[in-house]
Formats: structure tokens, sequence, C-alpha cells
């Protein structure tokens, strides 16, 4: 039984004082009524629909009949008590009507919903002062690509632990990256776990060295477990896994063309191809360790507080603090990792001391930058460090007028670039590789690039080494962003 009856001048009076109002019984009118009636909220709907209004009140809803469109509706209806109202008419020129009859009769804390039919109608109802308005075709667009999502999710947690019980009693290696980041150390650790929990035997290994004063105290506060890959023979291993890094040779220490298991990063691989029997590259995510993450979660891996920890920081400093290059999954993962971290040791990781080296090469990055229209290149000559040139790349930035920095030294063997950029026209991964070839690359943001001396290593002087490197660093970079001339 309806809580509305009609007095003598057909006006509605209300005996419970419904909290939501909902214009328009149609399939999705209904559908939120019922959801709303199952979490305990009041609703009165309103149709136009006689037979509609006497089925609804059958059904136990308070629902009466009007029109959307009718100035009078507002007039019929108690709407002290109202929170929102949804405008859900399939019409949109109707509800366009119904938000004008309601706007300037209800107080400034009651929301207006609406239904639209395309954007231009969208906006229109906006201007009239709706709070929020929704295209049914985007919501079930939307609705249908987050469940796609979670089916590729499934499938891809299922291959990688089909994949790893068949590998069940022999042994992986998994190889991460040169000189590796927190990222690439907390997606192998990851990988680690998750082969483990499914009776796999694994290492991680890395050639280089954790040189970065923030990469030391990760690895030692967390305390990891990893080996140099000059100290084991790949031969003794059954199976490789490449983990942010996608090609052997390229950024680590496998011979070129070696046979590989599983490939999971999260840098774009350009234009080459990638060779394995399990493949997950995703350049959308900001970081690795948000695909593992989703994997640990997707095969229901319990996630000790050491791992949270890693994979969070491992996060967090690949996009810079969610401020480069994050997707939204990169906030759920850390979301998720959040409450399982030790914030102690994560306090204690963003506040390491600054090496006598990083400091001496940040002062040579500031003495020797060359300024061309916003693009910043410093040669710092020669480094032991390589991990002190993204720290040096990174402060340039701050600088006033500079959308792009390009840091370069060279040890005994290899030039070694990194960058940094926040110019919306380049994508500065494209523009070290298009520079400096195949072993360059990295994210429209953030790049970098090693290259052999080659025949710059017959050089005896170096300082007529670094010069010649200069030229050519410097060359290359400009001539790959269309700048023909350079000048302070």
């Amino acid at each position: 039984m309806s809580s509305f009856s009609k007095d003598s001048d057909n006006s509605l009076k209300s005996t419970v004082k419904p909290r939501y109002l909902i214009l328009g019984s149609g399939s999705i009118g209904f559908a939120l009524a019922k959801e709303l009636r199952e979490i305990n909220k009041a609703v009165i709907i309103v149709d136009k629909d006689e037979a509609k209004v006497e089925t609804l009140r059958e059904e136990g809803y308070e629902a009466i009949v009007g029109d959307i469109a009718d100035p009078e509706l507002p007039k019929q209806i108690d709407l002290r008590n109202i929170v929102a109202i949804l405008f859900l008419s399939s019409d949109s020129e109707v509800n366009k009507k119904g938000i004008e009859n309601f706007k300037d009769l209800v107080s400034p804390d009651v929301h207006l919903f609406s239904r639209a039919s395309d954007i231009i109608k969208k906006e229109e109802m906006e201007s009239l002062g709706a709070d929020f308005v929704f295209m049914p075709s985007r919501v079930v667009a939307s609705s249908l690509s987050r469940s796609l999502e979670r089916t590729e999710s499934a499938h891809r947690g299922n291959r990688l632990a089909q994949w790893l019980e068949g590998t069940k009693g022999k042994k992986l290696a998994i190889v991460i990256h040169d000189n590796p980041d927190p990222d690439a150390i907390s997606s192998g650790l990851a990988l680690k776990e998750i082969a483990k929990n499914l009776g796999v035997e694994a290492n991680i290994l890395y050639h280089g060295k954790i040189g970065h004063q923030e990469n030391k105290a990760f690895v030692n506060l967390l305390g990891i477990d990893l080996s140099k890959m000059e100290e084991h023979d790949p031969e003794n291993f059954d199976k490789m896994a490449l983990i942010d890094c996608a090609i052997p040779g390229v950024n680590n220490m496998l011979p070129p063309n070696s046979y590989v298991g599983i490939v999971i990063d999260h840098h774009p691989p350009g234009d080459a191809e990638i060779k394995a029997e399990y493949i997950d590259i995703r350049p959308n995510f900001g970081a690795t360790a948000t695909i593992m993450t989703k994997y640990l979660q997707q095969l229901n891996i319990n996630i000790s507080k050491t791992l949270a920890t890693a994979l969070l920081y491992g996060i967090r400093t690949d996009t810079q603090d969610f401020k480069r290059k994050t997707d939204p999954a990169d906030l759920s993962a850390a979301s998720y990792l959040y409450p399982l971290a030790d914030h102690e040791i994560l306090e204690q990781l963003e506040r390491p001391s600054m090496a006598i080296e990083t400091l001496d090469v940040l002062g040579e990055a500031i003495r020797n930058r060359q300024v061309i229209g916003s693009y910043l290149l410093s040669n710092v000559g020669n480094i032991r460090d390589r991990d002190t040139l993204p720290q040096a790349a990174d402060y340039l930035m701050s600088l006033e007028g500079i959308s792009t920095t390009v840091v370069f030294g060279v040890t005994e063997e290899r030039i070694f670039i990194s960058g940094r950029s926040n110019d919306i026209r380049i994508n500065l991964g494209e523009i070290m590789r298009q520079a400096f070839g195949e072993d360059a690359g990295g994210h429209a943001t953030a790049a970098g690039a090693q290259i052999p001396l080659g025949v710059f290593s017959a050089t005896k002087d170096r300082q007529t080494l670094l010069r010649l490197v200069n030229e050519a660093v410097v060359k290359k970079f400009l001539n790959a962003v269309g700048v023909e001339e350079a000048g302070e």
C-alpha cells in the first residue's frame, strides 16, 4: 500500500519521508530501487505509467503516478528529507525538464543525478545544475571492461601457475636487469615467492652493482637475497625468467638469443621481437611490481611484510610517488600493499644519506649543463656509479624553463645516459632509441641508454675522449628531437 494519498486539491501528501527520489522506473530505475531497498534505503519512485506504479506498490515500493516533465510534480512531493533525486527516463529531454523543475526547489545539499543519451545532452544537463550525469552505454562499456580485465588477470595468473607447475622440481633463474632498482628487485622477489609456493626452486640473479644509496639501503634493510650473475653458470639452471627487462643481452648479462621461459616487464618493447614461452608486458603500468602484485592477488599467495614493503617501495620509486606514468592499477596495488608493509622501514628508505660521488656528479651536471631551448644536456665526465645519473637528471628537471634533461657519463667501457622529460610533445623512450640504438629506451618521461665506447676507446687522452663523447651524444640527441643548432 502506498504511503501517498490525494487530498481535495489533488496534491500528494507523504506519511513517510523518502530519502531517494527515483523519477522513471524503467530497467535502470527499477534495478536501482531494488538495490537501494536491499541496503535498507528509503525510496520513492515516480512513473507516468499507472499500471507500472500499481505493480510497484504491490511489490512493496513507495510509488506514485507522475510526469517527470510536469512543472507541478515537485509541488506534489515532500522534498524536505530528500538526499538525492535521480532522473532516469530514457528520454534526455524529459530528464532536462525534470532538472529545471526541481533544481530551484531543493536545498543545495540535495544531489541531482541524471541519465543522458550522449555527451551533448550530458553537458546540457550539467549546465542546468545536475551534479552527476551518466550515459548508460559508457557505464555498460566500463563495467564490461573491468570484468574483462578481471578475466584477463585470472587467465594470466592461471597461465603463469601452469608454467611454473610444469617446472616443478627444476631450477629457475630469475634474471633482473643490470644495476637493478627497487622495482626490478621486488618483482624478482615476488616471482621467487610465487615459484616457491608452486614447488619451484629459484634464484634472483643480476649483473653490475647496486650503487644508488637508496637501493643499497633497500636491499640491506629488507635482507633481500640476490646473487651475482658472474657467480652462476646459466647452464646450471633448467629455466630462465627475465623480470623488468625483456630481451636477453639487453640491459642484462644473459647471452643474446638465450632461450627464455618467462618475460614479465612494464617497459615498452618498441619494435623488438620478444621471444619466450610466457610473455606478459604491460606498458600502461607504471611498475613491474604492480604486475607482480596482481599475480600474488590472483593466485591467493600470502604476502609477507618484507615482500609487501619491497613491492610498495618498488611501485612508489618507479612512479615517483605516483607522479610519473601512473595507471589506476598502480594505485590499487599500492592500496592493497599499504596495510601489509613495514612503514618504519619505508620511512628509513625515504631518508638515505647522499653518497659523496652522487654529490660530485650532481655538481658536475650543474656546472657542465648545456641548455638548448627547453632541453638541458650535461656531460658529467668519468663515473664509477651509473645510478648517480638519473638522480642528477631528476634534480635538473627543477630548473626553470627546462622540460627535458639528459645527463651522461663515461666508464672504462661504456657511455651511460639518463634522461627525464615532462614535455608532452615527445616520447623520451622513443627519442633515446632513435638516437642511440637498441640499447636505449624507456618510458615517455624517463629513459636511458648505454653505448659501447667502440672507436672512442682507442683515444689515449681522457679529456679528448670526453670531448668526443660530448659532441657525439649531444649531436645524436638533438638530431633525434629535430633541433639543428645548439646555443646557450
